[in-house]
């Protein structure tokens, strides 16, 4: 079962299915914008959903180590980079969503913004984490840094799963509505937690 699937996920057209599946809720919203579907506030609910859909691919980027280890598909390694790519792009559009309907492009004021409200500012540094991980998730950027280097700066990804579980929280409690953080808190704290236990058996084989 693991060569079939192996086999499977080594097809030519995987990835360029992935890539396209990718970007469909990206075009659904946009869409969903442009002909009045997202309701009585169109820009919030943009804004929210490209969010959800960031936190959904950083939980689909973190689950492929475990998967790949616990189901023998080892293949699925060829397919992190465009999912973790797909959370820069969906976080850079949330991004993009909020300065544009939210503060109009106003740099003064999302800078503003960023230093009133700290949900904004745990955003803007996951953002910023995200650019040097996108910017070294190339062949290159690995011989460049070594791959020692490499590892550690891509580590960084569980300090985004940190501080994105952070920012939805500290958006959320406004409103006192805790049920979805709830989920993928615990999702991402799993996938966390799997990497630790990982990595302190790893230290005790050897």
């Amino acid at each position: 079962m693991p060569s079939r699937a192996n086999r499977w996920l080594s097809h030519g057209t995987v990835k360029p299915t992935l890539f396209v599946l990718g970007c469909l809720p990206a075009v659904w919203l946009f869409w969903a914008a442009l002909n009045n579907h997202l309701g009585a506030n169109p820009a919030e609910a943009l804004i929210r959903s490209l969010g959800d859909w960031s936190l959904r691919f950083l939980v689909l980027v973190l689950a492929v180590t475990p998967l790949r280890e616990l189901t023998g598909w080892s293949a699925l390694a060829r397919l992190r980079r465009m999912i973790g790519l797909f959370v820069f792009f969906y976080v850079c559009l949330h991004l993009l969503a909020y300065a544009w309907f939210d503060m109009g492009f106003e740099g003064v004021e999302i800078v503003a913004d960023v230093v009133k409200r700290p949900f904004i500012l745990v955003g803007m540094v996951s953002w910023v984490l995200l650019v040097a991980l996108a910017a070294t998730s190339f062949n290159r950027a690995i011989r460049i840094l070594g791959a020692r280097r490499w590892q550690a700066l891509h580590r960084g990804v569980y300090m985004v799963a940190v501080l994105a579980v952070l920012h939805f929280f500290w958006m959320r409690s406004g409103k006192n509505d805790f049920a979805d953080v709830a989920v993928y808190a615990s999702l991402l704290g799993a996938l966390l937690a799997w990497r630790l236990w990982r990595r302190f058996r790893l230290r005790a084989r050897h």
